[in-house]
């Protein structure tokens, strides 16, 4: 199996899946998004004994595209792991401060944004696709650490995955003006007078969010790879019944 590791301070362990044509599905990680669960459950026990974890140490959300966020204890875990239908409902961003959890994120194409602060002793994934970023689901999540969970914003280690790159994230005016509406993704906005399209980097929009919310630049590492491009991503855009990557972290 294909898994991508980084190295973020105040994490156990933090990376995300890649496509593998060696595993089942392509190593697809999602029951949301497969042809047999039961390819997908093979896939998530051979990543967690690869990351020497139980599957009931993982907690997936049903995301759905929103700004909602939750705080994962201990009395979650198993949620989603197994059966879609026990997944924490209508959330993209999940966030601990309790060991022996295994958060997790799924993509094709959207951003995933790993986080870690040590001192505060917190870890979080979020899976920011471009509406998600035009509802500010990273600021609104950083902010509420910061105010509610006594997070300092230097503190933050932040890894912004494998995502769409600007190249193929082609959209019409509809899409650009509610990222102009953001008031600072402008300048990582390109329009292309021959085909009268926009084409955004979402994954920089997201890095200024998390530097506007008071996250150091040095602080924040953009996984280079394109979903579309690479052949280790899964890319919704170019295949509307692609598998997914499962983005993951634990506390240290």
């Amino acid at each position: 199996m294909k898994i991508k590791r980084y190295d973020l301070k105040g994490s156990s362990l933090s990376g995300i899946t890649l496509k593998d044509p060696s595993a089942p599905e392509d190593h697809n990680l999602a029951l949301h998004a497969c042809l047999n669960p039961a390819n997908v459950l093979k896939n998530r026990q051979t990543l967690a004994a690869s990351l020497e974890r139980a599957v009931t140490d993982f907690v997936c959300a049903n995301q759905t595209h929103n700004s909602n966020f939750h705080k994962v204890t201990r009395s979650d875990c198993g949620r989603g792991a197994t059966d879609q239908a026990t997944a924490i409902p209508d959330t993209d961003a999940l966030y601990t401060n309790e060991r022996g959890i295994v958060l997790a994120g799924f993509m094709a194409d959207c951003v995933p944004v790993l986080f870690a602060n040590e001192p505060a002793g917190i870890v979080g994934v979020i899976h920011s696709g471009w509406q998600g970023t035009v509802k500010e689901i990273t600021p609104k999540l950083l902010q509420h650490l910061i105010e509610h969970e006594g997070c300092c914003p230097e503190d933050f280690q932040v890894v912004i995955g494998p995502a769409l790159s600007q190249d193929k994230f082609e959209v019409d005016k509809d899409v650009y003006e509610k990222f102009h509406a953001l008031g600072y993704a402008e300048p990582w906005i390109l329009f292309n007078e021959m085909t009268g399209k926009y084409h955004i980097d979402n994954q920089r929009t997201v890095k200024t969010q998390c530097e506007l919310a008071g996250i150091p630049s040095a602080n924040i590492m953009i996984d280079p790879i394109c979903t579309f491009q690479s052949n280790d991503g899964f890319s919704y855009r170019q295949d509307k019944k692609t598998g997914r990557h499962l983005a993951f972290i634990g506390l240290k």
